[in-house]
C-alpha cells in the first residue's frame, strides 16, 4: 500500500492558494493525552481532550466541531495544500493512504526505536508529528462530514456533474475508509505488548517513546471512527449508508449502523479486557481505591462513551451504556458463552463476580462526569440497579460459599453504588434476608488480623457511636469510606445500606415500613435464644442502626420485648452486651430528649436481680468473677449516660435503684474502686448540670415552671445517691485502710450537701455539710491517709469555704475552720504512722505525703489563719512549704497574736482559740509514743516542744493548765523516758528556755509541788 503513494503526487490545489496558504496557525485538534493529568478520581480530565475541551458536548448538540478552523479556501494534509470544500469528495482514497502512511510510519518508529537516550528526544518529537497528523487529518473529516455532506436528494435521480457523482458516493466511500482504519488499527487487546506497556509510562518531562505516541493515537483513532459514524447517520438524516464496494466484493451488508455497532462492542470488550488485567493485581482492601483504567486517557474513553450511548439512547432509541456492559458482563457472571458481538474477553479472570462489582461501581462513579469532563456531584449516568440486584442475588446465593473476604468487598461497592445513585430497597431486602440467616457469623478475614474484626464497642457510648457512624457513612472518595473495607465488617457495611435505605424516606413510606417489617418478622423466640455473643452484638447494632432512622419509640419497645426472650440465665456475657445495647438506646432517648423511665426501670430491675446474685453468700468465686462483668459495665455504661445527659430531667433516676446496696456490700477492692470512681462521676455532673442550670435561670413565669421540674428531678437523683451510697461511705470511714477514693467520693456527696442541703436525709440535717465533715474529717478516729485526701477537695471550694468562715450553723465543739485546723494539726503529727516495719516509706506514706503538702497549702489559706498570720507578720514565704514547717510558723503565729493581746476578754478567747486548733493533742501523739518508730517520735516531741515554747504564757493561764500538766506527765517525767529518751534529749532545749517562766509561775500559783518540779 505504501509503495501507492510516492512524495511526488501532486493533490488538486487552487493556483492562487500559494499567497494565503496557512495564514493562521490552526489550533490543535483535541486527542487524548494524560502527561499532565493527576491520577485523581474526581480530578477533572485533560483540558486537551475530547471532553474538557468541548468536542463531546458539540458532537452531541450537533454543533460545528471546529467552528473557528478550515475557513479558508485551502487546508494543508499531511504536508500537503487542499481544497478545503473538496479534498474529501475528490481525493477520498489519496487521503485516507496517507493516512495509513503515517500511521505505519509510526509503527516502523515504535519497532525500531531503542533505548539510545541520546534519540529519545528525536524519536518523541517525530512520533509526536505524526500522531498530530493523523489527529488533525480526522478531525477534518468530521468537520467536512459536518459541514459538506448532503444526503442524496433521490435514488433514481442521476448526478448530472462528475463531482456530484462523487459526492453522492461519499457516504458510501467514507463508510469503507472507515472500516479500512478499523481493520489497520486492530483491537486494542491486539496491540504489541510494547506499545501496551505505554499505559504505564509516567510523565518524564514531557519526552515519551513511539510506542506512548502509537498507543495514544490507537485510542484516537478508535473515538473518532465512532465521532465520524454518529456524524454521518446524523447527517445522512435517517438513511442507511451501505459500503457497495464492500458488499459487491464480499456479499455481506456493511453499513454505518452496523459499523458502528461492530466497533463500539469491541471497544467495550476490549477496555474491559484491559480492566481485568488491572483487577488481577488489585488487593481486595484496595478495590475502591484501585481504578479500572489504566491511564486517564481510558478513563476519558469510558466518560465519551458514556455520555455518547446515553445520547443515542435517549435520542435515537438505541441501547444505553448500561445495556451493552449488562449484555457484555452477564455471561461472565454466569459463566456463560459471550454474545456474539462481544469475542475477545480474556479467559482467565480470576474472580468474575468480584470483578463485574468492581467494574460496575467504578463505571458508576464516572458517571458523574459531566459532558465538560468535570466530576459533579449529580449522576449523568442513569443507574443500573437491575443489574446489580442480579450481582447481590449472586452474591448471597448460599449455594456460592462466598467467604466474608468476597462478600465484603461486593458489599462496599454496593453501599458505594447506593451513594452514588440512592438506595435499593430490592437489594437491602436480599442482603437482610442473608445476615439474618448469618447473624451469628463473626464476618472476619483471617488474613487481616486484628484490622479486620471491625471496631470493638465496649461501652454504650463506643455502641451508640458505632451504630451513628453507620448512619452517616463517609463521603464516597473519602478515606474513611475507600478504606472501610479494613475497618468495617461486610454486616457492618451493610448497615450503612440499610440506614441509607431507611433514611431516604423520613415520612414512613411504604418502602420503610416494608423493610421495617421484614427485618422485625425475622426474629421470633426461638431465633433470640440461639444468638451467640456476636449474634447478640450484630442485633443490637441493628436495631440501634433502625431506632436512628425511623421511629425510636416503636423499635426500642420491640427490641426490648425480643430482649425479654432470652434466657433468665443466660451467660453474664450476653447479659453484658444485653445491658450495654440498653444503654446505647437510653442515650438515643436522650439525645432525642425523650423520657427513660421505662426503659431504664426495665433494666434496673435486672441490675437489681444481678447485684443480688453478685452479693449472695452461697454464689461461688467463679460465678461472682463471671458476674463482675455485666456489673461493671453497668457502672460504665450508667456514667455515660448521665454523663452524656445535659439536663438529668429524664428520669435518669431509675438507674440508680437498690441494686447498689447489694453490690457496694459485696465488693472486693478493685471493684469497689470501681464502683466509688463511678460514684464520683455521677456526683460530679448532677453537680455540674445543677450549677448550670442555677446559673442560666430564667426569669420568665412559664420558663420558671420548667426550671422547677428540672430542680425536681435533680432532687430525685440526689435523693437515689444518698439512700443508695452515702450510708455504705459512712460505714467505711472509720476503717484503717480506707479506700482511696472513699474520700473523693465522701467530698462529692458534702459539695452535694452544699449545692442541694434539702436533699440530704434527715440525720444530717439541718447543717449536713458539717455533718459529713464531722464523719469524715473533724472525727479524730478517721484515719490521717482518709482526712488529707477529704479535705483538699473542700478547701478549695471558695464558696464553701466563704460559707464556713460564717460559722454559720456549728453544731460541734469550735468553728469549722477551726476543726479544720485541727484537723490539718493531727495529720502532720500522725503522718509517719504509715512507715513499713523496716523504716521505709509505703506507698499510702508517700500519698500522705502528697496530700498533706496540699492541705497544708490551703489551710493555709484559710481566712481565720492568715490573719492570724498577718497579725503576726509570719507571712510564709515560697510556693511549696513543708508540713512540719508551716506547722511551726502557725504556733508561733498563735503565741505572739497571744503576746500582743492587752484586753483580758481577748486572751480568753485567745487562749480557747488555741486549744480548739490543737484538740486533744495528748491523743493525737499517743500513736507515736506508743510506736518505736524514732521520725515519729522525734515528730511529736518537737511540735509538743515548740508549743510549750511559744505558748508558755498561754500555756500558763487556768484554760490551759489541764494541758500543760498532761504534757509534763506523759512526756517529761522519768517514767516515760523508756523509748522517748533520744527523742526527748533532741527537743530539751524547746523546753528549757522556757522553764523559768512558766513554771514559777505555776509554782506561784501553788499548782505544782516542790517534788514535780525537782523532778522535771
Amino acid at each position: 500500500m505504501a509503495d501507492d503513494f510516492s512524495q511526488s503526487l501532486t493533490p488538486p490545489v487552487s493556483p492562487f492558494a500559494a499567497d494565503n496558504l496557512c495564514e493562521l496557525t490552526p489550533a490543535q485538534p483535541p486527542c487524548f493525552c494524560c502527561s499532565e493529568t493527576k491520577d485523581d478520581p474526581t480530578g477533572a480530565l485533560s483540558t486537551e481532550g475530547y471532553a474538557a475541551g468541548g468536542s463531546l458536548k458539540r458532537l452531541l448538540l450537533h454543533l460545528d466541531p471546529a467552528p473557528a478552523e478550515y475557513e479558508t479556501d485551502t487546508v494543508e494534509i499531511f504536508g500537503f495544500p487542499w481544497v478545503t470544500e473538496t479534498a474529501l469528495v475528490e481525493t477520498t482514497k489519496v487521503l485516507f493512504g496517507l493516512f495509513r502512511q503515517k500511521v505505519y510510519r509510526l509503527e516502523t518508529l515504535v519497532q525500531s526505536s531503542s533505548h539510545d537516550f541520546g534519540q529519545a528526544g528525536n524519536l518523541h518529537y517525530e512520533a509526536e508529528d505524526l500522531r498530530q497528523q493523523c489527529v488533525s487529518f480526522l478531525q477534518f473529516v468530521k468537520v467536512f462530514v459536518y459541514r459538506y455532506l448532503e444526503p442524496s436528494s433521490s435514488l433514481d435521480t442521476c448526478p448530472s456533474h462528475p463531482y456530484e457523482e462523487l459526492e453522492a458516493q461519499l457516504p458510501s466511500a467514507l463508510l469503507e475508509e472507515l472500516f479500512g482504519i478499523t481493520l489497520l488499527i486492530g483491537r486494542l487487546k491486539d496491540l504489541p505488548a510494547n506499545a501496551q506497556s505505554a499505559f504505564t509510562i509516567k510523565n518524564q518531562g514531557k519526552i515519551f517513546p513511539p510506542s506512548w505516541h502509537l498507543l495514544h493515537l490507537h485510542l484516537d483513532i478508535h473515538w473518532s471512527v465512532l465521532e465520524i459514524l454518529h456524524l454521518l447517520a446524523y447527517k445522512m438524516q435517517g438513511q442507511v449508508v451501505y459500503a457497495h464496494q464492500f458488499v459487491n466484493l464480499t456479499g455481506e451488508n456493511l453499513t454505518d449502523a452496523s459499523l458502528f455497532e461492530e466497533h463500539l462492542c469491541s471497544l467495550l470488550c476490549d477496555l474491559t479486557g484491559l480492566a481485568i488485567g488491572k483487577y488481577s493485581k488489585a488487593r481486595p482492601t484496595e478495590a475502591l481505591s484501585s481504578h479500572h483504567y489504566l491511564c486517564s486517557c481510558t478513563k476519558e474513553l469510558w466518560v465519551l462513551l458514556m455520555h455518547l450511548l446515553e445520547h443515542r439512547n435517549k435520542v435515537l432509541h438505541t441501547q444505553s451504556f448500561w445495556s451493552y456492559m449488562n449484555l457484555l458482563l452477564r455471561p461472565l457472571v454466569s459463566g456463560k458463552p459471550a454474545a456474539e458481538q462481544f469475542t475477545g474477553l480474556p479467559t482467565h479472570c480470576k474472580d468474575p463476580l468480584g470483578f463485574t462489582w468492581w467494574l460496575v461501581t467504578h463505571l458508576g462513579m464516572l458517571g458523574q462526569y459531566s459532558r465538560n469532563g468535570t466530576a459533579q456531584k449529580e449522576k449523568h449516568l442513569d443507574d443500573n440497579w437491575t443489574f446489580v440486584e442480579e450481582l447481590v442475588r449472586i452474591t448471597v446465593n448460599p449455594k456460592g460459599g462466598l467467604a466474608e473476604e468476597q462478600v465484603r468487598m461486593h458489599v462496599h461497592c454496593c453501599l458505594s453504588l447506593c451513594l452514588l445513585w440512592g438506595p435499593s430497597t430490592s437489594a437491602v431486602s436480599t442482603l437482610w434476608d442473608y445476615y439474618s440467616r448469618n447473624l451469628n457469623a463473626s464476618f472476619t478475614v483471617p488474613w487481616l488480623g486484628m484490622s479486620g474484626l471491625g471496631t470493638l464497642c465496649k461501652t454504650p457510648l463506643a455502641l451508640s457511636e458505632q451504630a451513628r457512624s453507620c448512619c452517616s457513612p463517609s463521603t464516597l472518595y473519602s478515606p474513611g469510606h475507600t478504606q472501610l473495607y479494613r475497618s468495617a465488617n461486610s454486616f457492618h457495611i451493610f448497615l450503612r445500606v440499610l440506614a441509607l435505605c431507611l433514611g431516604q424516606d423520613r415520612a414512613g413510606g411504604a418502602p420503610q415500613r416494608q423493610i421495617k417489617g421484614r427485618i422485625y418478622s425475622r426474629f421470633s423466640s426461638k431465633k433470640m435464644q440461639e444468638l451467640s455473643e456476636a449474634g447478640l452484638m450484630n442485633f443490637l447494632l441493628l436495631f440501634l442502626v433502625v431506632a436512628r432512622q425511623i421511629e425510636l419509640e416503636d423499635v426500642a419497645s420491640r427490641a426490648c420485648e425480643l430482649l425479654g426472650f432470652l434466657p433468665s440465665n443466660c451467660p453474664p456475657g450476653h447479659r453484658t452486651l444485653v445491658w450495654r445495647g440498653q444503654l446505647s438506646l437510653l442515650l438515643l432517648f436522650q439525645e432525642r430528649g425523650l423520657d427513660v423511665g421505662a426503659q431504664a426501670s426495665w433494666l434496673a430491675s435486672s441490675f437489681n436481680d444481678t447485684a443480688k446474685e453478685f452479693y449472695d453468700k452461697t454464689t461461688e468465686v467463679s460465678r461472682k468473677l463471671a458476674l463482675w462483668g455485666p456489673l461493671g459495665s453497668y457502672l460504665d455504661g450508667v456514667s455515660e449516660v448521665f454523663e452524656m445527659s445535659a439536663s438529668l430531667s429524664l428520669s435518669e433516676e431509675k438507674l440508680l435503684n437498690g441494686g447498689f446496696d447489694w453490690l457496694l456490700r459485696a465488693c472486693g477492692q478493685s471493684e469497689l474502686n470501681s464502683a466509688l470512681g463511678f460514684l464520683q462521676s455521677v456526683l460530679a455532673q448532677l453537680r455540674r448540670v445543677h450549677q448550670r442550670g442555677v446559673q442560666s435561670a430564667p426569669t420568665l413565669a412559664w420558663a420558671h415552671a420548667s426550671t422547677s421540674v428540672v430542680k425536681e428531678r435533680h432532687l430525685a437523683v440526689a435523693a437515689a445517691l444518698w439512700a443508695h451510697f452515702f450510708p455504705f461511705l459512712r460505714s467505711l470511714r472509720l476503717s484503717q485502710t480506707p479506700p482511696a477514693q472513699l474520700a473523693d467520693a465522701a467530698a462529692g456527696f458534702t459539695l452535694l450537701a452544699f449545692d442541694l442541703p434539702n436533699s440530704a436525709p434527715q440525720d444530717l440535717q439541718p447543717n449536713p455539710v458539717q455533718s459529713i465533715m464531722q464523719c469524715f474529717a473533724w472525727d479524730d478516729m478517721v484515719q490521717p491517709s482518709l482526712v488529707t485526701r477529704y479535705l483538699p477537695h473542700l478547701l478549695q471550694n471558695s464558696e464553701l469555704v466563704s460559707s464556713l468562715s460564717s460559722d454559720y450553723g456549728v453544731g460541734v465543739s469550735g468553728s469549722a475552720q477551726s476543726l479544720s485546723v485541727r484537723a490539718w494539726f493531727r495529720c502532720v503529727l500522725q503522718q509517719h504512722l504509715y512507715k513499713n516495719a523496716d523504716g521505709s516509706e509505703s506507698r499510702t506514706g508517700r500519698a500522705v505525703d502528697e496530700q498533706l503538702c496540699e492541705l497544708t497549702r490551703l489551710v493555709l489559706r484559710l481566712p481565720e489563719v492568715d490573719s492570724l498570720l498577718q497579725r503576726a507578720g509570719l507571712q510564709p514565704t515560697g510556693t511549696k512549704l513543708e508540713s512540719t514547717s508551716a506547722l511551726e510558723i502557725f504556733i508561733k503565729a498563735v503565741g505572739r497574736v497571744y503576746s500582743g493581746l492587752q484586753v483580758l476578754s481577748e486572751r480568753s478567747a485567745m487562749v480557747s482559740k488555741a486549744l480548739d486548733y490543737i484538740g486533744d493533742i495528748m491523743k493525737h501523739i499517743k500513736p507515736s509514743l506508743v510506736s518505736k518508730n524514732q521520725e515519729g517520735l522525734q515528730l511529736a516531741y518537737w511540735a509538743v516542744g515548740c508549743i510549750v515554747k511559744h505558748w508558755s504564757p498561754l500555756l500558763a493561764t487556768s484554760k490551759a493548765q489541764q494541758l500543760l500538766f498532761r504534757i509534763v506527765d506523759g512526756m517529761l517525767l522519768p517514767h516515760n523516758l523508756t523509748q522517748q529518751d533520744r527523742a526527748l534529749r533532741e527537743s530539751l532545749p524547746l523546753y528549757l528556755q522556757v522553764r523559768g517562766n512558766i513554771y514559777c509561775t505555776l509554782k506561784h500559783q501553788h499548782v505544782m509541788d516542790n517534788q514535780d518540779t525537782q523532778q522535771v
